[in-house]
C-alpha cells in the first residue's frame, strides 16, 4: 500500500516543479521513502526529482505507453517506498490536442490519486473562488483535494485567498511566499537539466525543500494521499540474449534525456550496460558491442563534443549497432552548427528559432536494428534543430504528413523519442543484434527498399 498525490496547476508556469520537487525533498527529510514521477514525456523535471527523492525520477505517459501500462509502471517505481509524488504537466486538463489523453487529470484518474492544485496567486484576489469552482466542477471524476497558494504577497493577500478557497470548500494545505532562491536557470527547451547545473541544482532543490517544509502542511498532504493499492508492478519481460554484450549509453551533461526503464530493459535482455561521456571519454568502453545515444543538449556543447576528436573517430569507425534519439541524431551528423561531429550520417545539423513539439503516431519504414518494418508506435518530438541530409538514406519513421530520421544497415537515428516500456521487444532485438555484432561477422539490418520523397531528402525536420 503506497500513498500517492498528484501536484497539478491551472496552467504552465504556476510553480508545479518547485512545489513537487520541494515536496519530494521535504517528505524525504521527514523520513518518508518517496517515489518521484512526472506526467508526460518531460526529461528535465525528473532529474530534479531524482535529486530530491534520492531515487530515479520516472515518467507516466498514457499516450506513449497506453493506459494499461501506467499503473504497472507506477507500481514498479513505487517499490520500497511509502508515498509517491506525481508532478503534472501543463494545466490540469491539458493533454494531447483533440483528445485530452495524457493530461494530469487523466493520469490522476488512472491512479485514483487526489490532486493538489498549485495556484500562482499573483494578480488573484476573491475571484480565485471562481477559478477553483471551475476546476473542481469541470470533471468531477478528478479528485481535487486541496490547494497550495504560491507566490503569496502578504498576510492580507493570504487572508483574502483563504476566504476564496473556503467559498468553494477546498482546503488550503500550503502557502508559499515569494522566494527568489528557488529559481533555476532555463534555456530554449525549459529548465537546465540538473546534471548540468551541478551544485547549483542541489542548492535549488534544498531551497525548494525548505520553502515547502515551511509553507506546506506535510502531515495534511500525507493524510490526503491516503493508502492505495499499486497493483502488479511492471517487470521487464523480454527474451534474454546470452553472452552479456556490452552496450554503452552516452551520458554526462550533453546527453541527459532518457527513461529509467531503458537501461533496466537492456539489462533484462542480457546486456552489460556501461556509460560513456562524450565530453570527457576519449574511447568507447572495452568490448562495446552497441551504442545508445539518447537525447539532451549537444547544441550547447558542440565545441566540446567536436574537440573530443578521438571519441568521434572511434564512433565513426565502429561497426556496432547504434540507437540514437534527438541529441544522438545530431551527434551522428557531419556537423552541428558548423562544428565537426561523428560523421556517421551524411547530414548537417543546425539550430533554428523554430520549436518542433508534439506526439507522433509513427510507422517503421524498414527492418532495422530495433524494429521490423511496419512497426507502429507513438513517440514524441521536442527540439529546435533541423537536420539536412546530403543524400537520401531512408527515414526511420513515417507518419501522416511527415517523416523523420535515418536508417542504415546498423543505425536507427531519429528525432522521435519512444518510451522503451512501450516497445520492449525492440530493446531485446537491439541487444541481440549487438551480440551478433560483437562476433567477427556482424549481422546487420536489411530491407532498405523504401525511397524517401524529395521533401524528406531536403529535411527530416517536421
Amino acid at each position: 500500500m503506497v500513498g500517492r498525490v498528484v501536484v497539478a496547476a491551472p496552467s504552465s508556469g504556476s510553480g508545479k516543479t518547485v512545489v513537487a520537487t520541494g515536496l519530494m525533498a521535504a517528505l524525504r527529510r521527514a523520513g518518508h521513502a518517496v517515489a518521484p514521477f512526472k506526467v508526460g514525456p518531460d526529461y528535465i523535471d525528473p532529474g530534479y526529482h531524482t535529486l530530491a527523492a534520492g531515487r530515479p525520477g520516472r515518467n507516466l505517459d498514457p499516450v506513449l505507453v497506453g493506459e494499461d501500462l501506467v499503473g504497472p509502471l507506477f507500481a514498479h517505481g513505487c517499490a520500497g517506498t511509502d508515498i509517491a509524488v506525481v508532478e503534472g504537466v501543463m494545466g490540469l486538463f491539458d493533454g494531447r490536442v483533440g483528445s485530452g489523453a495524457g493530461s494530469t487529470a487523466h493520469v490522476a484518474e488512472i491512479l485514483d490519486a487526489p490532486v493538489l492544485l498549485v495556484v500562482d496567486t499573483r494578480g488573484h484576489s476573491t475571484s480565485l473562488a471562481a477559478l477553483l469552482h471551475g476546476f473542481r466542477s469541470w470533471r468531477p471524476s478528478t479528485r481535487l483535494a486541496g490547494v497550495i497558494l504560491n507566490q503569496v504577497g502578504s498576510d492580507r493577500h493570504e487572508a483574502v485567498l483563504r476566504d476564496a478557497c473556503d467559498e468553494v470548500g477546498l482546503d488550503v494545505v500550503g502557502v508559499l511566499r515569494r522566494h527568489a532562491a528557488v529559481e533555476v536557470p532555463s534555456r530554449h527547451l525549459g529548465l537546465v537539466p540538473a546534471v548540468e547545473h551541478g551544485a547549483a541544482a542541489r542548492k535549488a532543490v534544498e531551497a525548494m525543500a525548505g520553502l515547502v517544509a515551511d509553507g506546506v502542511d506535510l502531515a495534511a498532504v500525507v493524510a490526503l494521499a491516503g493508502q492505495g493499492r499499486t497493483g502488479e508492478p511492471w517487470a521487464p519481460d523480454v527474451e534474454r540474449t546470452p553472452g552479456r554484450p556490452v552496450i554503452a549509453i552516452a551520458g554526462g551533461p550533453a546527453f541527459t534525456f532518457g527513461y529509467a526503464e531503458h537501461a533496466e530493459l537492456l539489462r533484462a535482455a542480457g546486456a552489460a550496460v556501461v556509460t560513456v561521456d562524450p565530453l570527457r571519454d576519449s574511447t568507447l568502453p572495452d568490448g562495446t558491442a552497441g551504442l545508445v545515444l539518447p537525447g539532451g543538449f549537444p547544441e550547447q556543447y558542440a565545441p566540446e563534443l567536436s574537440a573530443n576528436a578521438a571519441l568521434r573517430r572511434a564512433i565513426s569507425r565502429a561497426t556496432t549497432p547504434i540507437h540514437a534519439e534527438c541529441a544522438g541524431l545530431l551527434y551522428l551528423t557531419r556537423t552541428l552548427d558548423g562544428q565537426p561531429m561523428c560523421g556517421v550520417l551524411d547530414a548537417e545539423a543546425t539550430m533554428t528559432d523554430r520549436l518542433t513539439l508534439g506526439y507522433r503516431d509513427v510507422v517503421a519504414t524498414n527492418d532495422t536494428v530495433l524494429y521490423p518494418r511496419g512497426t507502429r508506435l507513438t513517440g514524441h518530438e521536442f527540439h529546435r534543430t533541423t537536420v539536412t541530409p546530403r543524400h537520401g538514406e531512408p527515414p526511420a519513421w513515417r507518419w501522416r504528413g511527415g517523416s523523420d530520421g535515418f536508417v542504415t544497415d546498423r543505425v536507427h537515428a531519429s528525432y522521435v523519442h519512444i518510451h522503451p516500456a512501450a516497445a520492449p521487444t525492440a530493446v531485446a532485438r537491439f541487444v541481440a543484434r549487438c551480440s551478433s555484432a560483437a562476433n567477427p561477422t556482424p549481422i546487420v539490418a536489411h530491407s532498405t527498399t523504401c525511397v524517401p520523397s524529395e521533401a524528406s531528402r531536403k529535411s527530416h525536420n517536421v
